[in-house]
């Protein structure tokens, strides 16, 4: 049971237990002690009336003592109610006893006491059991000892005396028992319904709650009895009331309490929030009935309704502030531009905490630079709230604030500065005087100056004002406005770093792409690069002239945007330009390529490899009019025929930059009419957010049809006409249009491998040389052809042919069949050759060797009209006078 009641009905129930056992206990153990008593009496009554008995000692001296002595001691001990009366000779004959076979026997017993004539009771072990004996002597008339009479009982006989009163005991016991039960089950029924049927804990937690209800609660509560009369009024209620101390038991119209409050207590009847006066308090007065929870009456609760009213009002400031916070942090910071975050921070707090706000940040920072530690120079970079024409500095001007100005005070303290009354307040108006009467006119009377500090950084100042009937700022509005300017501080300064990083790589993306495009004669160029909304990627492009009048045309793409694209980027730039100078076919410059990117993808030292790029690369030589291309994952190039119809030449398929795995690339060879149009471009282009690439491949396949068009004119069409609406990417695009070389500027000989061909080829040369107008430089290209023809005659194998171009440069070229290079080396004084290429290398600008399905081209580039003699100043007569046609 977990009741009160019940816990006590166990506890009276077991004191009554223990205590009736305890009298029972005590009652059979008196009861056995008055029976040994008794025993130990009767036994001595019993052998001492046999022993004094008359005619004993005659009988004991007859000649048969037992027989005439056994019938009386039987008859004896039947009526004293004992087990025997034996009698013993002093030397331990049996005379009598209670079992006839004992007769004239021995024993052995602790006699000796009777034998001295004392009498005596003991307990012992006999024949019948644990006995009760009394031993008493037998005397003559002399005084002697004769015989010696005991009486024996059995302590089990003793003990069924006390078992036969012991039901009449347990008896008794038990029905005093269920009389203590009774009483006790009727206490504990009563107690059970006093208590309501509540355990200990309950009740002391009824206590507590009690104790609560009339010290702690911060509501007045009343119990009021019939009649009127006040039973309860705990410690909030008192207060209200203003009830004196013995308030209690006493009729509520007797408490001095204003006539129509006394009477609505009193009245009994329910109400819900209804207001009432109580001296200079307005309270909001519930009233409910006890019943059926307790004895007629009502229960009554008291609210101060203008303390509650003064706690609502700063908990609906408090949720507004919440509110207001929330929506900053989701509002300010939308995107990553420096001004436009500082504009949404001057748009959340208008007008919900201020009339205006003007934000002023230091020009480093709008320009993602880092802030000077000091200064107070700042640019006023937004401001909401006001309209028309008013007095605070407009948008984009240039502040120097005074030290003494709350901007300033308020920037070299790195806390807010408050001005509650800017109509009594001094420091402010040291700024700009005239201006601060503008402002006190225009009705602006209160200002928060708090900086605008993150990662313990800096950037500017926020000034919130208030004017017309807005209440003045006070260090309620101080805290909530430190709070605000530092979470949109950091969206600032994300923004300030974003402008940075995007800066920094931009910068980086310009200064690798390339700046203007390279002299050469073979195609009309023109490109445009766009970056995405996310920032720079890593798309390039580039035009590298090759030798023999060709040019490179380049297209690639790095996946990602930020520094690490751009500087990927520039890395595969100028690898693609430094496997251009070794003239390589296009297959095998991405095959390099290839295998540069998974040499950085797979070394450990790179704390970034590259993920994802891709590259086209054509060669376009205008002597042939032929084009090869090759791709690497890329999308490959337009084709704008003179005529005005687009074509996107199929290019063999291969693997983007780094997963090639050493599989060879495969070229595409066209050959393009004069006044073709080539269109390189980046994925960019034509994928969009919404926008499939099939359906930007029309659109680019539309801009660039139509009637011929300089390649800047191309460039712009298929901007306007096929840039994606919000770039994900950024886009590279190059518009090549292709020139052939005039034939008359050309020159071709075949030569057979004859040391006497050499000084034909050389006069033939020298001819076309005068027929082009290039007298000034015969004399070296001479120098230059002999050497180069004289080692592939040499050393070189059939066919061999001269061809010179008349370009930007004169170009010569001697091919053979042979892949043998020859190097430059310098020659010794004791040597007799290789004085040759060294001489080629001294008279022309560039010079090298391009190898060929074939075999070779050994090339070299001279300058036009530039006048350039010999090294050594020797006569051309004297030099050629020991210039034979035998190889150097």
């Amino acid at each position: 049971m977990r009741s009160l009641a019940g816990e006590v009905f166990l506890l009276q129930l077991a004191v009554v237990v223990l205590l009736v056992a305890a009298v029972v206990v005590v009652l059979v153990v008196q009861g056995r002690s008055a029976a040994m008593l008794d025993a130990r009496h009767r036994t001595l009554a019993a052998a001492g009336t046999f022993a004094e008995s008359p005619g004993i000692v005659e009988a004991l001296r007859s000649p048969h003592p037992t027989a005439r002595l056994q019938p009386s001691a039987e008859a004896a001990r039947k009526i004293a109610g004992v087990d025997g009366i034996n009698t013993y000779t002093l030397d331990g004959l049996t005379i009598t006893h209670s079992n006839p076979r004992q007769l004239g026997k021995h024993v052995v017993g602790p006699f000796s006491k009777a034998a001295a004539g004392k009498s005596f009771t003991e307990t012992f072990e006999g024949s019948l059991g644990q006995s009760v004996v009394s031993v008493v002597p037998v005397k003559d008339a002399g005084g002697d000892v004769i015989a010696i009479v005991s009486s024996p009982v059995t302590v089990q006989n003793v003990q069924s005396m006390v078992n036969r009163q012991l039901p009449v005991v347990l008896g008794s016991a038990a029905a005093v028992l269920a009389l203590s039960a009774g009483g006790t089950a009727l206490v504990s029924r009563r107690l059970l319904r006093r208590t309501h049927g509540l355990g200990p804990a309950e009740m002391t937690r009824m206590y507590e709650h009690h104790d609560a209800v009339l010290h702690a609660v911060r509501e007045g509560v009343l119990i009021v009895g019939e009649g009127g009369r006040l039973l309860l009024a705990n410690d909030e209620a008192r207060r209200l009331l203003d009830l004196p101390a013995d308030a209690e038991g006493r009729p509520v119209t007797g408490l001095g309490l204003e006539e129509g409050i006394a009477e609505r207590l009193a009245s009994g009847r329910a109400a819900t929030d209804e207001v009432h006066m109580a001296a200079d308090r307005l309270l909001a007065v519930n009233i409910r009935p006890t019943a059926p929870f307790g004895t007629t009456g009502t229960v009554v609760t008291l609210r101060d309704t203008t303390e509650l009213r003064a706690l609502s009002g700063r908990a609906e400031v408090a949720r507004e502030r919440l509110k207001l916070l929330y929506d900053a942090g989701v509002q300010v910071g939308t995107t990553l531009d420096v001004e436009r975050t500082a504009e949404e921070l001057a748009e959340v707090a208008v007008p919900r905490f201020a009339d205006v706000v003007t934000v002023d940040l230091m020009d480093p920072v709008l320009r993602g630079e880092d802030p000077p530690d000091v200064t107070t120079e700042m640019r006023r970079t937004a401001r909401v709230g006001l309209h028309g024409d008013h007095p605070l500095y407009p948008l984009g001007r240039l502040i120097r604030f005074v030290p003494t100005s709350p901007m300033a005070t308020g920037l070299a303290g790195g806390h807010a500065v408050l001005e509650a009354d800017l109509r009594t307040a001094q420091r402010w108006r040291t700024q700009d005087p005239v201006n601060a009467e503008l402002i006190l006119e225009r009705g602006i009377h209160s200002l928060i100056a708090v900086p605008l500090r993150a990662r313990g950084v800096a950037l500017g100042m926020a000034g919130y004002w208030r004017g017309q009937d807005s209440p003045p700022f006070d260090e309620e509005d101080v805290s909530f406005a430190e709070e605000l300017t530092a979470r949109a501080a950091l969206s600032v300064d994300n923004a300030r770093r974003y402008t940075r990083e995007h800066t920094v790589a931009d910068t980086l993306q310009r200064s690798l792409l390339p700046r203007g495009v390279p002299d050469q004669s073979a195609v009309e160029v023109a490109h445009r690069y766009l970056s995405a909304q996310a920032g720079v990627g890593g798309d390039w492009f580039d035009v590298i002239p090759l030798p023999g009048a060709r040019v490179a045309l380049v297209v690639g793409d790095v996946v990602g945007h930020g520094l690490h694209a751009a500087a990927t980027m520039g890395r595969l730039r100028t690898a693609v330009y430094n496997f251009s100078m070794l003239d390589l076919p296009p297959d095998e410059l991405l095959n390099h390529l290839d295998e540069l990117v998974a040499h950085i993808d797979t070394d450990e030292q790179e704390w970034q490899g590259i993920t994802g790029a891709t590259c086209l690369c054509a060669v376009y030589d205008p002597v042939s009019g032929r084009v090869e291309a090759a791709t690497a994952g890329h999308p490959g190039p337009a084709l704008v025929h003179p005529d005005g119809t687009v074509s996107f030449p199929e290019v063999p398929v291969s693997p983007p930059l780094g997963l090639g795995a050493g599989l060879p690339r495969e070229t595409a060879e066209l050959t393009l009419p004069e006044g073709s149009t080539l269109a390189l471009f980046t994925d960019g282009l034509i994928e969009g957010r919404d926008r499939d690439p099939d359906a930007g491949l029309a659109a680019l396949r539309s801009a660039l049809a139509g009637p011929a068009r300089t390649p800047e004119e191309t460039c712009t069409a298929v901007i306007d006409a096929v840039l994606p609406t919000g770039p994900r990417d950024d886009i590279a695009l190059l518009v090549a249009r292709t020139r052939r070389m005039d034939p008359t500027r050309i020159a071709v000989w075949e030569v057979t491998p004859d040391p006497a061909e050499v000084s034909k080829v050389r006069n033939a040369c020298a001819r076309r040389l005068t027929e082009w107008g290039l007298d000034d430089i015969a004399f070296t290209t001479e120098l230059i052809l002999s050497e180069l023809l004289t080692n592939a005659i040499r050393y070189g194998t059939e066919p061999i042919r001269v061809r010179l171009l008349h370009d930007r440069h004169l170009i010569c070229e001697v091919s053979d069949g042979s892949s043998t290079s020859p190097h430059v080396r310098r020659a010794e004084d004791t040597d007799e050759g290789g004085r040759g290429l060294f001489l080629v290398a001294q008279f022309a600008q560039r010079w090298g060797t391009r190898y060929t399905p074939r075999g070779k081209i050994i090339w070299s580039e001279q300058a036009l009209y530039d006048g350039t003699a010999p090294a050594a100043e020797v006569a051309e007569e004297d030099l050629l006078a020991g210039w034979d046609d035998e190889p150097l």
